[in-house]
């Protein structure tokens, strides 16, 4: 049987109980063998965060401890250079080999922003993309993402069916939490207890993150 193996990046700055609950549905509910969550080194479409990557994957790590089917990929960080998705697909594709089923999710908002993407056009030769609803946004693609869709577009059995090179959209819970107000709460001495996992509260506050007078670190 085909391997299936989902990643989810993004700067997870820091991550809360809607990444994880996005995860964890997804490897349910499409039957993922592992789902890995990769943190950006040096995303390219917002600004730098100010706690520093390591930072950020060791907060991952503390929240997915004790969860076998989420893991945490350092992959980007190791790389230590800009973050590019289609590296890190290509990179992952090398580990999997040619035959795992290889998928890259992301948020509609990302999707409709895919042609300012480095390469965009190359990522379903390593991999499929799923493309998760998000309350806000409706798909009003430019003309030249319609027709990248329309070519693409597949239904979720594919994932099962063929390594790479397919758009599947997938409806999913979202838990309605962000990192901006979990960074915000946290500046104005509130608690985010019940947004983020226990063990990324306390990571947080021991090494005084997010505080309104943190320094990068």
């Amino acid at each position: 049987m085909r391997r299936k193996i989902a990643l989810l990046g993004g700067t997870f700055n820091p991550i809360h109980h809607g990444h994880l609950r996005l995860a964890l549905d997804l490897v349910e509910s499409v039957g993922f063998e592992q789902l890995r969550l990769v943190p950006c080194h040096l995303p390219q479409h917002r600004q730098q965060p100010t706690v520093s990557s390591d930072r950020r994957a060791q907060m991952v790590a503390q929240a997915i401890a004790g969860c076998d089917v989420l893991q945490l990929d350092r992959c980007e960080l190791e790389r230590g250079s800009a973050t590019y998705s289609i590296d890190t697909l290509t990179q992952l594709r090398r580990e999997l080999g040619d035959d795992a089923s290889l998928t890259m999710v992301m948020g509609i908002d990302a999707y409709l922003g895919l042609p300012r993407w480095h390469r965009w056009r190359e990522l379903l030769t390593q991999a499929h993309l799923l493309v998760v609803a998000r309350p806000g946004y409706s798909f009003k693609p430019d003309a030249e993402l319609a027709e990248y869709d329309r070519v693409h577009r597949a239904e979720v059995g594919v994932l099962a069916e063929k390594p790479a090179g397919s758009v599947v959209h997938l409806s999913a819970r979202l838990l309605d939490i962000s990192a901006t107000e979990v960074r915000e709460l946290t500046a104005q001495g509130r608690s985010t207890q019940y947004l983020i996992p226990d063990a990324v509260r306390h990571y947080i506050s021991e090494h005084g993150l997010y505080s309104a007078d943190a320094h990068s670190s």
